[in-house]
């Protein structure tokens, strides 16, 4: 059983990470050795999983069939592993956590005093940066990812949608007009979030791709959400913000969400990501699965 479960878990990392070498060194094992659990698996299943090249690797039609269900059955035996850990091992020690700023800051750090009362033997040291952080690099347990992720040897736990909003202030809006469309946007003061283009300081995008482009200006740019929704709510002008940002805002009537006749770009969801191993640490999985539990109760405004 347990070469079985090797010769899966070779073969959906391979997938993954698009060679069988890659996955070798992420299992820390060799190239023939991972070759020889997937041709193993293959002989089991009495078919071939993957076309094999010196360059490339890709997906048989019974590949793609087998993928999804190998995959489940990863994750539901990591959930298992996780369940059964947390119950019998000493959770301790100082977990680093990444995350982008402002979530960090509106909706991590309120629950870190619910988490050490849970895990007393937990040190929290909380990073947050809006820049894209290299967990091995820079030797951080887990991080937060916001939008949709990219290919990669990580692994990631979805903990909630995240949307986009546009917003302003009812006083904003009394003195400059409500715009009814996006072609109405140009005529307004839009604040833009330097660090992502498609929600920048000259351009928004809309419709799920972000295909429509609209050009946008304004009297303030910033490399932080937080910044520009306050400024917004100030008065300053309209901000297009994930709704984790303004939801509070707009429940207290402080920021308007405007209908301005095109949909939005769509965000992704929001993730717990860790290293691609198979048992990640204790007080990782503890924190995830803690995430796991109060994420959706907190998001389900966003």
């Amino acid at each position: 059983m347990a070469d079985r479960l090797t010769g899966i878990e070779v073969f959906a990392l391979a997938v993954r990470l698009g060679s069988l070498s890659a996955a070798a060194r992420s299992m820390g094992m060799s190239a023939a050795m991972a070759a020889k659990h997937l041709g193993a698996l293959e002989a089991r299943l009495g078919a071939t999983l993957v076309n094999r090249t010196t360059r490339r690797l890709s997906l048989t039609e019974a590949g793609v069939s087998y993928l999804d269900r190998a995959e489940r059955i990863l994750v539901d035996l990591r959930e298992a592993e996780s369940d059964v850990s947390a119950r019998s091992i000493t959770i301790e020690g100082t977990l680093r956590v990444s995350a982008p700023a402002s979530f960090g800051v509106m909706h991590l750090a309120p629950l870190i005093a619910e988490f050490c009362a849970r895990q007393p033997g937990v040190t929290i040291e909380l990073g947050l940066n809006d820049r894209y952080v290299d967990l091995l690099e820079e030797r951080w347990d887990v991080a937060i990812r916001i939008g949709r992720l990219a290919d990669s040897s990580l692994i990631a736990r979805k903990l909630a949608s995240a949307r986009l909003s546009v917003c302003a202030a009812p006083g904003y809006l009394a003195r400059r007009g409500t715009p009814g469309s996006i072609d109405e946007l140009g005529q307004h003061n839009c604040l833009g979030y330097t660090l992502a283009p498609l929600v920048g300081a000259t351009h928004w995008g809309f419709e799920r791709d972000g295909s429509v482009k609209i050009p946008i200006r304004g009297t303030l740019n910033a490399n932080n959400g937080e910044a520009l929704v306050s400024a917004a709510q100030a008065g300053q002008g309209i901000v297009y913000a994930p709704r984790f940002m303004t939801a509070g805002f707009i429940a207290a009537g402080d920021l308007v969400e405007l209908e301005i006749g095109m949909p939005l770009l769509d965000l992704g969801a929001i993730y717990a990501v860790t290293h691609a191993t198979r048992r990640p640490a204790a007080k990782t999985r503890a924190w995830i699965d803690f995430l796991a539990e109060r994420m959706p109760d907190l998001a389900k405004d966003w």
